[in-house]
């Protein structure tokens, strides 16, 4: 058995069972990752994977449980490599963080900028995508952070950390009836057709809890996972927009922004990150400088607690910032 026949294994998953994918992904030709993981179900005297002919058609139930060890021995490997770095080359490598657009676009440039000049010889690679995306980026190794801010439920089995809190706005244009309104509530915002994040109603959000408390109905009709890409609709006029206060800026001129911290719970953004992950020294630093309550030491405090619940009540006496 050999690392890099499981690093085929995990590859072909993570593209949807698609070889040729797989191949394109590790820089391999297809033939050769096909031979390696038939080598390494030989030796296992199992299949791995259910084939149709020469395709891949499904994992089996023996292999799920491979390919979860196998994430678990590729990201240990990653760790091993980690500490020796972290000796020979203390300021060099490698910080791959997954976060959503809106983060990368308002809240990560000055953290970003600062920690280039303190690292100038750590790479820097922004993943950004749905809350979905951002955890299995992060369960699959593919990053070493996420900053969430949405669907925390996604996170339970891994280390979290409170950043900040975070409020809404409702975005209309200035013609808009609501844009005249004083104390807005949760009644007139639902006579409209309303734009947000795709992940703004789950089931258990924010915005779905102080509507159903109010029992409306919302009309949502247009998601993203953009702050820009919701105003750019609700200057079409397609709907009223809700998105996070911080991507209102001073270049949104043609936008008025109404205060929807009475109307939503604000909510959490967070930096996750699995309990096998070796943190550099430079990513002790990242994370203190993304929230300075969040030092080496309270991280260290975190990752030695093996249960969210008691990470939580490590940060109990913090008051979070409110963005």
């Amino acid at each position: 058995m050999k690392m890099q026949q499981l690093r085929y294994i995990v590859e072909i998953v993570n593209q949807n069972l698609n070889v040729t994918e797989a191949a394109n992904a590790l820089y391999t030709s297809q033939p050769g990752i096909s031979k390696q993981v038939r080598l390494l179900e030989d030796e296992l005297g199992l299949e791995i994977f259910e084939r149709n002919g020469k395709h891949i058609k499904a994992i089996t139930p023996a292999g799920k449980k491979i390919v979860a060890i196998a994430r678990e021995l590729l990201v240990k490997a990653q760790g091993i490599k980690a500490v020796a770095n972290e000796y020979t080359q203390p300021n060099h490598g490698v910080l791959r963080i997954a976060t959503t657009n809106t983060q990368a676009r308002y809240m990560l440039p000055s953290v970003i900028e600062r920690f280039s000049k303190r690292y100038p010889d750590v790479s820097l690679h922004i993943h950004q995508g749905s809350p979905t995306q951002i955890h299995d980026a992060l369960i699959s190794g593919e990053v070493d952070l996420a900053i969430t801010t949405e669907a925390p439920y996604l996170f339970d089995d891994l280390i979290q950390l409170p950043c900040y809190l975070w409020n809404r706005s409702v975005i209309v244009k200035p013609d808009h009836p609501l844009a005249q309104v004083k104390d807005l509530t949760i009644e007139e915002l639902g006579q409209y057709p309303l734009v947000t994040y795709t992940f703004g109603f789950t089931g258990v959000s924010d915005l779905d809890y102080a509507f159903n408390s109010a029992g409306i109905l919302p009309n949502i009709v247009f998601t993203a996972t953009d702050a820009d890409v919701i105003k750019t609709y609700v200057r079409l006029g397609l709907g009223v927009g809700i998105m996070a206060s911080m991507a209102h800026t001073e270049a949104d001129t043609d936008l008025v922004a109404i205060d929807a911290g009475h109307l939503f719970r604000a909510s959490m953004t967070q930096i996750a990150f699995k309990h096998s992950t070796f943190l550099r020294n430079y990513m002790y630093d990242f994370i203190e400088f993304f929230s300075p309550h969040l030092t080496r030491n309270m991280v260290e405090k975190a990752e030695r607690l093996r249960d969210n619940n008691a990470v939580k009540k490590l940060f109990d006496d913090v008051q979070l910032e409110v963005k």
